[in-house]
């Protein structure tokens, strides 16, 4: 499944409260990306308790039961984790991670909400949740007939929502900051390979990590950290997390660039602070600069300015990190306006940037 609109974990809040009550809700979304989370928050919001389900680990008579014999009939004993007399959340996580033989006991609770003569309590949700195929995770096809019952969407990592929610966590200072710097890290798609991605649960394992190991209340090796790193989010991203801690112990920070307190580091052992923080300032003008150059106010009019002085310093440390900021990496552009400028006053600049584009 890949549907062509991705929603954020706010907007999957605001439909699982308005279409959930009246029809099971299927959240498709990466491993990590934090399904389960949310629906044990959207449970929260509406004050019914939250029974999971992993479709992975279940069996036919898990869902229907067991036969009893009652006098001359027999009829099914559903579970008791099911067989409740007060109205719950039912969630079917890795849902379409199971056998067909499972996912066929599933139609009769998904649809009609029973399992045999056992109906659900009035008031009780259902709501499914897997993996996509791309996701390189236990998937296997879901029935038409089942994929039919269910309402569908798909999740999306939101920077500006999770972080909203870190702070309130408690997620480490560190990570929350570094993520402020580079939205577009929070998450990666999975590899093809066994190793380590990025998504927000693998942020919050490496925060739980660096809580336990007392980062920022004393003195962590550099060899630690990097274990601790590249053990929890993708190799690109470790390393230019690493490289943001050494810049915060150099006092080298993008704020006090572009304010013209400090300038680019340009010692050859600060090359890697260097590009992580010309990333950070790419991150920033992309977030930052507007679309029409007729809308900018004051302060965007400074901002622009100093982009143009620091590209220039950059690109007289290193050509090559300069170019990468000015470059359509990943399919994201700087304006065209500001482009042009940059075609004006740093031609050389702007003419390897259209060799590469």
């Amino acid at each position: 499944m890949n549907l062509p609109i991705n929603i954020t974990q706010d907007d999957l809040l605001e439909i699982l409260l308005n279409v959930a009550p009246v029809r099971p809700v299927f959240i498709w979304g990466a491993p990590g990306i934090g399904k389960s989370a949310l629906v044990e928050k959207f449970s929260q919001e509406v004050g019914l308790p939250c029974v999971s389900l992993l479709g992975s680990q279940l069996a036919p008579e898990d869902i229907i039961g067991i036969p009893q014999i009652k006098g001359e009939t027999s009829e099914f004993l559903p579970p008791k984790m099911i067989a409740r007399k007060e109205p719950y959340v039912l969630f079917l996580d890795e849902l379409n991670a199971c056998s067909q033989e499972v996912q066929k006991a599933f139609y009769s609770l998904i649809h009609e909400r029973r399992i045999g003569e056992y109906y659900l309590p009035e008031g009780s949700i259902v709501i499914g949740a897997g993996n996509r195929s791309q996701d390189s995770a236990i998937v296997k096809t879901m029935s038409s007939a089942l994929i039919n019952r269910m309402f569908h969407v798909q999740l999306k990592a939101d920077s500006k929502q999770w972080l909203s929610w870190a702070y309130e966590a408690g997620i480490h200072p560190w990570i929350t900051d570094y993520i402020c710097q580079r939205p577009d890290h929070l998450f990666s798609e999975p590899p093809k390979t066994e190793e380590p991605y990025s998504t927000p649960r693998s942020w919050h394992m490496l925060s739980d990590a660096l809580i336990e190991s007392g980062a920022g209340r004393k003195e962590l090796s550099e060899e630690y950290l990097r274990i601790l790193t590249y053990g929890c989010i993708s190799a690109s991203h470790a390393g230019m997390f690493l490289a943001y801690t050494k810049q915060m112990k150099n006092s080298h920070l993008l704020s006090d660039i572009i304010k013209g307190e400090v300038k680019w580091p340009s010692k050859p052992e600060e090359r890697d602070v260097l590009y992580f923080l010309a990333q950070s300032f790419r991150a920033q003008l992309l977030h930052e600069l507007p679309k029409n150059k007729q809308k900018m106010n004051k302060n965007a009019a400074y901002f622009i300015h100093r982009a143009k002085a620091l590209i220039r310093d950059l690109s007289q440390i290193n050509y090559e990190i300069a170019q990468m900021v000015v470059s359509a990496e990943e399919g994201n552009v700087l304006p065209d306006w500001f482009m042009m400028e940059i075609v004006r006053d740093l031609p050389r600049l702007a003419s390897g940037f259209q060799n590469r584009r």
